[in-house]
């Protein structure tokens, strides 16, 4: 049974759930209130993560596809990259998940990394928390492809997906030291690539070195292959009995506590005040920081 919904978020109004994260994201006057007040779901939030090109749209597509015809209703945040001119989000889940909009039990929202290297911040978070007042059975978050600095998905998501393809058998230390460390289920997505049961086979064997059981699915997300047992592997997933949730609620305290410090700080201003200054000849950041 689910506590009741917060008194600021609507349950089916998706126009109405728009505005409000729009007012979050852009911390208007009544965002502060809107969270303050927020009741969350026990909704599982699901990660996707991975290097740049695994297919991780596709795969995340594929698997909306499955548990919309299930009736289920789902809330994805599309991590882009930020616009480093004027840091609003590229929007290419709008290319992506084109054929998601129509559907009336799905929810899209685009998100912009805002300068978050592990592509997750502070409005991340935020954001996360908002869908989980509404009414959704699955939240999904696919972040930025940007390879190891994505650990910090493990912050807001229950269950992270890490989708890897065989090509990245050559940085398999780098996946190790990285990525290996968060995953809770891994997909070998492009599975008929060449070498592709070899390198489902290496991770099988870093798997196995863990304490905990992790699932390895091969995946072709472009021929729907492998989405059952993908899907299968994420609903038996015990994202309720999540041993890192305390480090983890910490973490979060930590980033927004982070970004509430850093509030005063008007973007627009700096990038003027560093303009002007920059034509110094004797400019010198760290002499501007200190100042600014």
């Amino acid at each position: 049974m689910h506590p009741s919904s917060g008194p600021n978020v609507p349950v089916n109004n998706f126009k109405s759930l728009a505005r409000i994260l729009t007012k979050v994201e852009n911390e208007l006057p009544e965002s502060d209130n809107i969270l303050k007040n927020l009741t969350p779901k026990h909704t599982p939030v699901i990660g996707v993560t991975g290097p740049p090109g695994a297919g991780k749209s596709t795969l995340v597509n594929q698997l909306i596809n499955t548990l919309s015809k299930e009736n289920k209703r789902i809330a994805i945040l599309a991590i882009d990259p930020s616009s480093p001119f004027n840091m609003g989000a590229l929007l290419g889940d709008r290319i992506r998940m084109a054929e998601q909009f129509n559907k009336p039990n799905v929810f899209i929202r685009s998100l912009a990394t805002r300068g978050s290297l592990g592509g997750v911040s502070a409005k991340t978070i935020q954001m996360t928390d908002v869908l989980k007042s509404a009414d959704f059975d699955y939240i999904f978050i696919e972040t930025v492809g940007v390879g190891q600095s994505e650990i910090e998905i493990v912050g807001v998501a229950d269950i992270t997906i890490v989708v890897l393809v065989p090509e990245a058998g050559d940085e398999i230390q780098s996946i190790k030291s990285g990525l290996m460390e968060i995953a809770d289920i891994f997909a070998i997505n492009k599975a008929d690539r060449d070498g592709a049961d070899l390198f489902a086979n290496t991770i099988q064997k870093l798997v196995h070195q863990k304490s905990k059981r992790i699932p390895v699915i091969k995946t072709i997300a472009e021929r729907s292959e492998g989405i059952s047992a993908l899907l299968e592997a994420i609903k038996s997933q015990p994202y309720s009995e999540n041993k890192r949730k305390l480090p983890l609620l910490f973490e979060k305290a930590w980033k927004l506590i982070q970004d509430k410090r850093m509030s005063d700080i008007d973007k627009k201003k700096l990038q003027q005040a560093i303009t002007e200054a920059s034509k110094q000849i004797d400019f010198n950041l760290y002499r501007f920081i200190e100042k600014f």
